[in-house]
């Protein structure tokens, strides 16, 4: 599979090229596709019921897409208003990412909401990260513009989770309550702050489909 982007960095939308028989995995309906492409599984992600079930759901909204003998082509965008960003697999290091940013993967790429690095935080039950291992293109999507942090051996910093984008396997971090007696939940974020640590790279947004989404639903009309 190959990934071509355009329109960013503020409607960005992603272009999987796929070879003969190849499959792509999205967490949207994709927006168009060529001649030959093939919905085969679906979760009926929607849209924006895909950004409320992915802030707080049990599972990850997955689309399959698959091309013909002479391969094809389909578009893919976010549900909010951002950029795309492409992350390259390489079968050795995995990511962690929210289950927000999840756009698109290839079909050898794996997505988890119960890896074992998760009962720290979760205590083994699903919460609002997935991780991402394999090889392949793993492609995200950003609430606003993209900030990629890389962080060195012993260099800190504070991310709201409503901003994190994704981290890699080499970051520590340490989930906890932003304030004493705020509301907080460990299935969408809401409350909690991640402390991380280098070395490794961090991915953020300067937006948060979390407050968006409060914000569309207070509104007249929202809902």
């Amino acid at each position: 599979m190959q990934v071509r982007t355009r329109h960013s960095p503020s409607f960005g939308i992603a272009r999987l090229v796929l070879a003969g028989g190849e499959v792509a995995r999205t967490g949207v309906d994709a927006v168009a596709t060529s001649s030959g492409i093939t919905r085969t599984t679906t979760g009926r992600p929607g849209k924006l019921g895909a950004v409320t079930r992915a802030l707080g759901g049990d599972s990850v909204p997955e689309t399959g897409y698959a091309a013909g003998p002479q391969g094809g082509w389909l578009d893919v965008a976010p549900s909010f208003p951002g950029d795309v960003h492409t992350v390259e697999m390489d079968g050795r290091m995995g990511w962690t990412l929210a289950r927000q940013s999840w756009l698109a993967a290839a079909g050898t790429v794996r997505l988890e909401t119960s890896w074992s690095g998760f009962r720290p935080l979760f205590g083994g039950q699903p919460g609002f990260l997935v991780h991402a291992s394999g090889q392949g293109q793993l492609v995200l999507a950003c609430c606003g513009a993209l900030d990629v942090h890389d962080l060195q051996t012993g260099e800190f910093m504070t991310v709201d989770t409503g901003h994190v984008v994704s981290y890699t396997d080499t970051v520590q971090c340490r989930l906890r309550q932003f304030e004493q007696g705020r509301a907080q939940s460990l299935r969408t974020g809401a409350g909690l702050v991640f402390d991380f640590a280098g070395p490794g790279r961090v991915v953020t947004q300067t937006r948060s489909p979390r407050r968006l989404l409060s914000w569309s639903q207070a509104q007249p009309g929202g809902g």
